[in-house]
């Protein structure tokens, strides 16, 4: 039996809503204020909880106020990770927290045009971002959310609505969406859709806690509810203002119907009028600035010439380098984007010793890793390669070595081969 949660969001998501919800569904206050202190900037804020009225609804709000506005003082990516580290938080917590502020920094970075560690909170406020996501992290903690193979929460959402108008930021008057936002939703592939409400729905923080937390978007996974909390927002709305945080029970076995899911981003673009000579260093270039992989198909383009159609996938905060290389290095005029989930299996490298000398070996599991199960070994090529140089063998036979060596070596450990 797994204890998951679903967060609908009828009127968008925000740090303090999603600290509204946790409290409602009995997350003490007073445990939040006492490990938050852990955090050594309790001088600077103010938590507090409330029973408030939406519309002739009952929900929670949390309030963080700020008691030195005056002398607020921004972060960087930094130092607020070395506050989190340092404050013997919850393994779990830590894990996620930290998670959810370099997904935030790597989509201000990417706006800004600068590095995540770069990046300065003001727009968002460093002491109330820290409140929200790591208040958030601790509620979902102590509420005992069961965890996926990758250590993130069995945590589900809705479509999140995309709001409208603008909003005064530090950077003066901004469109809603604000472009951090956007760029979250961008990088996680998030489902939106528009409840006819121009205004502000979705701050920064709650879209970071959600693009980095969430397991899926969509409906609610098969589960059976227990209780629901209710976290309101600040500002009336016509419809009322609260997310609803949905808590279960499912029989359902989450971790061996799907492989872990990562995030990614695809590149793709058809080129005719390339020297193909110039395609190694493509590709070498690409690999340098963080491609996960990169190739090439033969294609038919206009006036029946032939082309090549070629595709990178990379990580998404590695977007930006790769899309400047295939601009600085090709002809092409355009390069088309999508956002992807992809399953992985878990790997790891280890190392066999041959007579001839040492080959690295990439093992892969299937979920969980404690079962056993292997998918696949693979000797790396580079390894085998230079050892067949070295010693005038056979590239095939130094592999067969690696492989025959590994399998010894494992016979009697009780792995499972698939």
């Amino acid at each position: 039996m797994s204890k998951v949660a679903y967060l609908q969001c009828p009127t968008g998501i925000s740090g303090d809503m999603c600290l509204g919800a946790l409290v409602s569904l009995g997350v003490p206050v007073e445990y939040l204020r006492e490990t938050l202190n852990k955090l050594g900037i309790d001088q600077d804020y103010q938590l507090t909880a409330e029973l408030v009225q939406r519309h002739g609804q009952q929900a929670t709000k949390v309030h963080v106020d700020l008691l030195h506005k005056h002398h607020h003082h921004g972060r960087h990516l930094p130092e607020i990770e070395k506050i989190i580290c340092k404050a013997n938080l919850p393994s779990r917590v830590e894990a996620w927290s930290l998670a959810v502020f370099r997904q935030l920094a790597v989509a201000e970075g990417a706006v800004h045009g600068i590095a995540p560690e770069k990046v300065h909170f003001h727009e968002v406020g460093a002491v109330d971002a820290i409140v929200d996501i790591v208040g958030t992290c601790l509620g979902l903690d102590w509420l005992g959310i069961s965890s996926n193979h990758q250590g993130l929460p069995l945590l589900y959402c809705s479509a999140l609505p995309t709001g409208g108008g603008t909003v005064r930021a530090a950077h003066g008057e901004m469109a809603v969406p604000v472009p951090a936002v956007l760029k979250l939703w961008e990088m996680r592939g998030c489902p939106v859709f528009s409840n006819g409400i121009d205004r502000e729905l979705v701050t920064p923080t709650g879209a970071a806690i959600v693009t980095t937390l969430t397991r899926e978007f969509g409906s609610p996974p098969p589960m059976t509810i227990k209780q629901v909390g209710l976290g309101a927002g600040t500002i009336n709305l016509p419809i009322p203002n609260i997310l609803r945080l949905w808590l279960g029970d499912s029989a359902h076995n989450f971790e061996d119907t799907n492989a872990d899911l990562e995030t990614i981003t695809v590149l793709e673009t058809q080129i005719d009028d390339l020297n193909p000579q110039a395609l190694g260093y493509v590709f070498e270039a690409l690999f340098t600035v963080g491609a996960v992989d990169v190739f090439t198909q033969p294609i038919g383009m206009k006036k029946s010439r032939p082309g090549i159609l070629l595709t990178v996938i990379c990580h998404p905060e590695n977007l930006l380098p790769c899309e400047a290389v295939l601009f600085r290095e090709t002809t092409t005029l355009g390069i088309r984007r999508s956002t992807q989930q992809r399953a992985i299996l878990q790997r790891e490298i280890q190392s066999v010793e041959l007579e001839y000398g040492t080959v690295r070996v990439k093992v892969a599991w299937h979920r969980p890793r404690q079962d056993q199960r292997i998918a696949n070994v693979q000797p790396e090529y580079e390894d085998c390669a230079q050892l067949a140089r070295k010693h005038n063998i056979p590239w095939r036979e130094v592999q067969r070595l690696a492989l025959q060596a590994w399998y010894l070596q494992h016979h009697q450990s009780g792995v499972n081969y698939s």
